[in-house]
């Protein structure tokens, strides 16, 4: 019994040896197995092939921003566009389109003993008109050879012009601002006190004292041209102006306005005629006819239409008046302004010193 005993022991020891290899076997297997976890793995290519997804549709969205942004225009192109330079707003000068030369005759410069000036009388002995006639001992006489009548208040209404519908006047004359407070007058309106005044010299400027208290209003001039205005007109831009004017007159000033975009309206208060010259009995017995305007030489051809001019010296200031005096088929001999004669005075001066030399 114990020989069986040890053989069944002897049995029994090796499957009691056997057991642990094979759990050492299960337990290697389970240990090679656990690093490798497929459903991780899953997990991960899911993540993976996620991001290059939502970068494709990134990508795919980004152009419609960028087209959105190409349609809408930059706001700083269209204010360049809209905005021009005020060097180029504003043109000083007149236009020089086809403009004719001015062409002033050789004819022999004879003595000169009358002078006669197409303006009313100066006020002051100390006008440079009496003195040149003291310095050569000439008679000079002085007549207007137009006159000017106020438009009726019934005619002016047909031009349905508003004037206190306008906060600034652009005043050219002193004839001008009589006209202009002749009107208001006539139509019983009262000028505010708010009312700004433009005017194209300082002598016109102070000719308001004769309507308005000068120092209470809001008054600007310029030299002599309305081009001296331009710095105020432009800070004054907004304005509505009115711009008093005869039936005739100077387109310079409307083309000047035109340029600077100003807002304003042109109307006839007053007119301009030929005067009554009818006591001369159509002869004008003068060596030298001064004449300023364009009004005033066709007030020569209505009032002297048989003249031959033959040694009547003309002179002529301004551009307009010259070509009207040349395109009237009269001669031109004196001409004004030049940069050597600025004023008719000047030039008149030019001429005596070479007519009268002793």
């Amino acid at each position: 019994m114990a020989v069986k005993s040890k053989k069944g022991a002897k049995k029994s020891k090796p499957s009691q040896k056997k057991a642990p290899v094979k759990a050492l076997k299960q337990s290697s297997k389970s240990k090679k197995k656990k690093p490798v976890s497929p459903p991780k793995n899953k997990v991960s290519e899911k993540k993976t092939t996620a991001k290059p997804l939502a970068k494709k549709v990134a990508a795919v969205k980004a152009p419609k921003k960028i087209v959105e942004k190409k349609e809408t225009p930059p706001p700083v192109v269209v204010k360049k566009q809209a905005s021009p330079s005020p060097k180029k707003e504003v043109k000083v000068a007149p236009p020089v389109i086809e403009q004719k030369p001015i062409i002033v005759s050789n004819h022999p410069k004879l003595r000169v003993k009358t002078v006669l000036v197409s303006q009313p009388r100066p006020e002051s002995e100390k006008s440079p008109y009496l003195e040149l006639a003291r310095k050569y001992n000439l008679k000079m006489d002085f007549r207007q050879f137009i006159s000017i009548e106020g438009v009726p208040a019934k005619d002016f209404r047909m031009q349905r012009v508003g004037i206190l519908e306008h906060n600034a006047v652009i005043l050219t004359s002193r004839i001008a601002i009589d006209h202009y407070f002749r009107m208001a007058n006539e139509m019983r309106v009262t000028i505010p006190e708010t009312m700004k005044y433009f005017c194209l010299s300082e002598s016109i400027a102070y000719y308001l004292q004769k309507y308005v208290q000068y120092r209470k209003r809001k008054i600007f001039f310029g030299h002599q041209t309305i081009a001296d205005l331009v710095d105020v007109l432009k800070k004054h831009k907004e304005e509505k102006f009115l711009l008093p004017v005869s039936d005739v007159h100077r387109e310079q000033i409307v083309e000047f306005l035109d340029e600077m975009n100003v807002k304003y309206t042109k109307a006839t208060f007053y007119k301009t005629v030929s005067a009554d010259l009818s006591d001369m009995n159509g002869v004008l017995d003068y060596d030298i006819v001064v004449f300023f305007t364009s009004a005033g030489i066709k007030s020569l051809k209505k009032n002297f239409p048989n003249l031959v001019q033959g040694n009547v010296r003309i002179g002529a200031f301004g551009y307009n008046t010259a070509q009207t005096v040349q395109e009237l088929g009269y001669r031109l001999d004196i001409h004004s302004p030049t940069p050597q004669a600025p004023s008719m005075t000047m030039a008149l001066e030019h001429y005596l010193r070479e007519s009268n030399k002793r």
